[in-house]
């Protein structure tokens, strides 16, 4: 089936702990305003557009504390929160949707992030869904989460 990564906006880490420690049959993340996708992870395949998004490099983001900050997780890591950070948050909420179609192009180009060619039209409607979850984020000071599902 593949890694599933659920990217979510949460009010503060307490509140992101909540997609995954659930006390319901819901799925992760259900409730919160997110999207799921598969073989995007924060850290690796992510930062290419986010060094693209900020005009930071990768580095720069890395050395943001909250960039890919541990929240939370359980049964023994199997599924784990993780921040993302603030200025990734507000940048994406910056970008329109022709600036996103070219970033997408760009991200789609990057051959180490990807196994194989990427669909740079799926990447554009991932970075407009992760756009408007930040948008709605930044304008109630919620923060960017990415919950991780094996």
């Amino acid at each position: 089936m593949g890694v599933l990564f659920g990217y979510f906006a949460a009010a503060d880490d307490d509140d992101a702990l909540g997609a995954i420690v659930r006390d319901d049959d819901e799925p992760f993340g259900a409730g919160y305003d997110g999207t799921v996708v598969k073989g995007i992870d924060p850290m690796v395949a992510l930062e290419p557009a986010a060094e693209l998004v900020t005009g930071r490099s990768g580095a720069e983001l890395r050395a943001d504390p909250r960039c890919g900050a541990l929240v939370g997780m359980i049964e023994d890591g199997e599924v784990v929160v993780l921040a993302l950070s603030n200025v990734l948050r507000d940048a994406l909420a910056r970008q329109g949707d022709a600036a996103l179609g070219e970033v997408a192009e760009r991200w789609a180009a990057v051959d180490e992030v990807f196994h194989g060619p990427a669909d740079a039209d799926q990447l554009t409607e991932f970075l407009r869904e992760l756009s408007g979850i930040a948008r709605r984020a930044a304008a109630r000071g919620a923060g960017l989460y990415c919950w991780v599902c094996p």
